[in-house]
């Protein structure tokens, strides 16, 4: 019965410890994409588009043709949030509206050249602005950033796996 007990302690303490380090893992990547947005915004402060709306042409970029309905539960947006950034990004000629072919009443969006010109810069912006950053990190600080990059990855793709399941 000791060992169960101590077995059982051990599993909680893992799963609080775990808990404890996913807590800190969300709060580390929160303030990460809210320096980097930060950062990026202080390096092109002429970007005039906001980032729900780069969020919505990466997302264009990555499924070209995606229904309004997709494209919302891909983005975890309400449909007529999504509408109101795709009219103002169709406004300013980033984003196309077309029939689809299997039924005329659905309609696909496509991101321009425009659109994907924006995505590529913002990318390239956010890119510069990391490598700038890692360039003040010490050498083991950006070996275990670098090393981390499959993780990272892996993770986005677990999360990901998980917002789609039914």
């Amino acid at each position: 019965m000791n060992a169960m007990t101590t077995s059982a302690e051990e599993d909680s303490d893992e799963h609080r410890a775990g808990h404890a380090r996913s807590d800190g893992l969300a709060d580390s990547i929160a303030r990460l994409r809210r320096a980097l947005r930060r950062g990026a915004r202080v390096a092109d402060p002429v970007n005039p588009l906001a980032v729900a709306q780069l969020e919505v042409l990466s997302a264009l970029a990555e499924h070209p043709g995606a229904r309004p309905g997709r494209l919302a539960r891909l983005l975890n947006m309400r449909p007529n949030t999504l509408t109101t950034i795709v009219n103002a990004l169709a406004a300013h000629g980033m984003v196309t509206r077309s029939g689809a072919d299997a039924d005329r009443r659905a309609i696909e969006l496509t991101a321009t050249d425009a659109g994907h010109q924006a995505v590529h810069a913002w990318q390239a912006t956010n890119a510069a602005v990391l490598h700038l950053a890692l360039s003040t990190l010490p050498g083991p600080q950006r070996r275990a950033l670098a090393a981390a990059v499959p993780a990272i990855n892996a993770l986005a793709q677990a999360i990901d796996r998980l917002a789609d399941a039914p």
